[in-house]
């Protein structure tokens, strides 16, 4: 399997001002790209060329020989969630059935967005943030460099990308302001609604 760049939902001038179109230029076509082409190469003619890209995560992440595999891997899906997870004009109300489960496992839609941008805040270094289904619960984690919860037997349903390629073009060293303008005007809720089930 050749894995490729996705393409992207939306012009990469959409989401500005909250994401630059040089941002998504320099992090969608630089180093997403990056990633995938690490990722063939490091599986070409070996026993996980032909497996999908959770099958290579999962099997990578249990063998600290494979971490290269693992880590473009995990940033190729990553990505992949992170670009669909967003939209021009995003954030605003949540489809009923999220909102409700969201209201029903955080307590609120406000102490819910208060955790994910905390839990972005507080990564140390590269990671991500995520909202995620585990055993039918929602709950927000993060996780260093490329690391995902999928590896926790976890379903990630929203994850934030809160390495300094994300953000650093838009608000230097600004990231809670990022966080603030990711949940509040990027979001794509449909879409993340769409994974629930």
């Amino acid at each position: 399997m050749n894995f490729t760049l996705p393409k992207l939902d939306y012009p990469n001038d959409a989401l500005s001002p909250i994401m630059s179109e040089e941002t998504l230029d320099l992090h969608h076509g630089k180093h997403h790209l990056t990633y995938i082409t690490n990722l063939n190469n490091f599986i070409k003619d070996t026993d996980m060329e032909n497996k999908s890209l959770q099958e290579i995560i999962i099997e990578s992440s249990k063998d600290k020989s494979k971490i290269g595999i693992f880590n473009n891997a995990s940033q190729h899906w990553n990505h992949n969630l992170f670009w669909k997870c967003m939209k021009p004009n995003g954030g605003g109300k949540i489809p009923p059935k999220l909102e409700k489960k969201i209201i029903s496992d955080f307590g609120s839609v406000d102490q819910f967005k208060k955790d994910f941008k905390q839990a972005g805040i507080t990564q140390f270094g590269s990671g991500w943030c995520w909202l995620s289904l585990k055993n039918d619960k929602l709950v927000v984690t993060k996780t260093a460099n490329a690391a995902n919860p999928l590896i926790e037997d976890m379903k990630p349903i929203l994850g934030c990308d809160v390495w300094e390629h994300s953000y650093y073009i838009d608000y230097r060293n600004r990231r809670p302001e990022y966080l603030d303008k990711f949940v509040d005007n990027l979001i794509n809720w449909e879409f993340v609604d769409s994974l629930l089930d």
